[in-house]
Formats: structure tokens, sequence, C-alpha cells
């Protein structure tokens, strides 16, 4: 896998991880200011949760370049 190939494959699993992550967590508020959604989290703690996704993304790339180079699975012929 070359260096290219690997940094877009971490990429597609990170934003697959962060739409998974995002709803973890998320409570709508008991009172909403006017010009404010209804369904807005109240706290939405997205540092956290882009810490998490990076955590969980890496260890799932990991996984997926262990694979490949490992050679279970090739894409040549």
């Amino acid at each position: 896998m070359s260096i290219f190939t690997g940094f877009m494959v971490y990429v597609i699993v990170w934003w697959l991880v962060l739409f998974t992550v995002l709803p973890f967590g998320n409570r709508a508020p008991e009172s909403v200011e006017p010009g404010h959604a209804e369904s807005a989290p109240e706290r939405p703690r997205l540092w956290l949760k882009a810490g998490i996704t990076t955590a969980i993304a890496t260890l799932i790339w990991g996984g997926i370049y262990w694979i490949i180079a490992a050679d279970l699975i090739t894409f040549r012929s």
C-alpha cells in the first residue's frame, strides 16, 4: 500500500467512524432558546468525539493495513 493510498483509506475510515460516533450521548435541551432547532443537542462535545473517532479509526486502519500487508487480501492478480 502506498502512502497516498494508506492516507486515503484512513480518511475514509475516519469519516465513517465519525458519523457512527456523532449520535452517542446527544440529548435535546428541555427548554429551547428562540432561534435554535428543537433537535439541536445541548452539549455536542465535538472535540471529545473527534478524539474517540481518531482512536477507533487508527485501530481499524491498522487492521486493514495488516490484512493488506500480510497478503490475506490482494488487489493484484
